[in-house]
């Protein structure tokens, strides 16, 4: 087995060129990374990727349209409501899936609940990283904010949230004229939705990380719902260890 994640491509409905990475053998898993980030930066470069997959499952790791390798269109159009969970299902129809696991982190985390809620995703275990209760809830506020970000590069005072989150735009090429209306897109979740996910759920997130509401909320809501803590905040637990082993850990259970 290469320990060296490869790159496919697949269509998503609308036609757009959309990238995938894989790595390992075994039980697939389908984990999709978060705003401004890639599958690279999210699940291969500090590892996590090759962590799950030395447990024996087969990693699936899509680059989201706007980001990555994927195809980063300016039209509007191309950002309806809920298209990141339409190019989910899309990918698991590409590839034949029905035994398999999925989880994302932040903007990954919600696409994955949008996945079961809204598209009929059925897969046997989820993973919501870095992705609490009010950031499913209520997803106009945190679009509100990067909305700020993409629409002041270059402005924003040094040290500011604002400022950090164009810094790391900046470090992975991403394309404001595509992100702004990728934003429109992103559809709330109602807790009542939010109840009727049956499957086993770990809830993680760095211990410092509130971004998005509470995890513990969050994993209390659902009925079979594990809450956990890794150190590092929203954008600094992506670089830790303990994210890929708390992942690997649940999905080997």
């Amino acid at each position: 087995m290469s320990d060296t994640p490869t790159l496919h491509r697949f269509a998503a409905d609308d036609g757009a060129d959309l990238a995938w990475h894989e790595v390992g053998q075994g039980r697939p898993v389908v984990l999709i990374h978060g705003l401004f980030s890639s599958a690279t930066i999210n699940w291969i470069k500090f590892g996590h990727a090759a962590e799950i997959a030395s447990r024996g499952f087969r990693v699936i790791m899509p680059d989201l349209r706007a980001h990555g390798l994927s195809a980063a269109p300016h039209d509007p159009a191309a950002y309806p409501p809920d298209v990141l969970a339409a190019d989910g299902l899309a990918l698991i129809r590409h590839l034949g899936l029905a035994d398999y696991d999925l989880g994302g982190y932040s903007l990954g985390g919600r696409t994955a609940i949008r996945m079961l809620v809204a598209g009929g995703a059925a897969p046997g275990r989820v993973v919501i990283a870095g992705m609490g209760l009010q950031g499913l809830l209520d997803t106009g506020a945190r679009s509100a904010h990067f909305r700020t970000v993409l629409s002041g590069i270059g402005t924003h005072p040094r040290g500011s949230p604002e400022w950090m989150a164009e810094a790391f735009l900046k470090t992975t090429g991403g394309d404001p004229a595509a992100l702004l209306p990728l934003l429109g897109s992103f559809v709330d979740t109602p807790e009542q939705a939010i109840r009727g996910i049956a499957q086993p759920v770990l809830a993680v997130a760095g211990v410092d990380d509130g971004d998005n509401g509470s995890t513990e909320a969050l994993a209390d809501l659902l009925p079979a719902g594990i809450a956990a803590r890794i150190p590092g905040n929203h954008m600094s637990a992506v670089t830790k260890p303990e994210l890929g082993l708390a992942i690997a850990d649940f999905l080997a259970r």
